[in-house]
């Protein structure tokens, strides 16, 4: 079932629908609340799921506070108080050093597999020192063992993903042309296109084959580029 327009309440069909500030509108009735000029999805400014033009848009504004003598005595006694709190604190941690807390559980369980790694290694040198008929190594320090890094956790390693290939999607065929032998206009204002069955054209540039498609859009084709499509019928006037 086809939605009705937020501004004439009248069926909005596919064709001229505009979906917009959770509302459905025609395009000639999504305007501006103020002035009634007809707006696109690229130039209107949406306030309270209202559209208006950038010229008409409510400011919002902000609530100032006056400088009364009881808010400066307020704000003076406030700061007084914060700098007397900061000198108490400073003066009570005037001269301590803070402490960094190093051995944690985990840095202790690395160091003890370190120091196990380490006293493994000493002994299988020892052995292999003993059999061969060669001097026993130097008597080594348990703490060197703790000058080798060991890394647990090997680096992920990344595995390609197939994509699967989507094919684009299919270009919108362009509205059809109503038949010829409309009104000449003259375009009063710039007009960028905001959907596919729209036209762009510049101020002073003459539209030809002009035809009535409702109060506020017009179809015609823009003699300087050749386009044709639908068009505002407040950017243009009779010629």
């Amino acid at each position: 079932m086809n939605p009705a327009c937020s501004r004439c309440n009248k069926t909005v069909y596919p064709t001229e629908k505009v979906n917009c500030l959770d509302k459905y509108w025609h395009k000639g009735c999504f305007s501006c609340e103020v002035c009634k000029l007809t707006l696109n999805m690229k130039n209107y400014k949406g306030f309270d799921k209202k559209p208006y033009c950038s010229q008409h848009y409510p400011k919002s504004s902000f609530t100032s506070v006056a400088d009364t003598p009881e808010n400066l005595r307020l704000k003076q006694q406030s700061k007084m108080q914060s700098q007397v709190v900061y000198k108490e604190e400073f003066e009570k941690n005037k001269g301590k050093a803070y402490s960094v807390v190093t051995d944690t559980p985990e840095l202790q369980r690395i160091k003890k597999t370190q120091d196990q790694i380490s006293n493994i290694k000493y002994h299988e040198d020892f052995e292999k020192s003993r059999m061969g008929g060669e001097a026993p190594p130097p008597e080594r320090n348990a703490n060197q063992g703790n000058q080798q890094s060991y890394n647990y956790d090997p680096e992920p390693v990344a595995v390609p993903v197939p994509v699967a290939h989507v094919a684009p999607p299919a270009a919108a065929a362009p509205p059809s042309a109503p038949p010829s032998g409309g009104k000449r206009y003259r375009a009063l204002y710039d007009y960028a296109a905001a959907d596919d069955d729209e036209v762009s054209f510049g101020e002073g540039d003459m539209i030809l084959d002009v035809q009535q498609i409702d109060e506020g859009w017009m179809f015609g084709r823009v003699q300087r580029t050749g386009q044709q499509g639908m068009l505002p019928a407040n950017y243009v006037e009779l010629a």
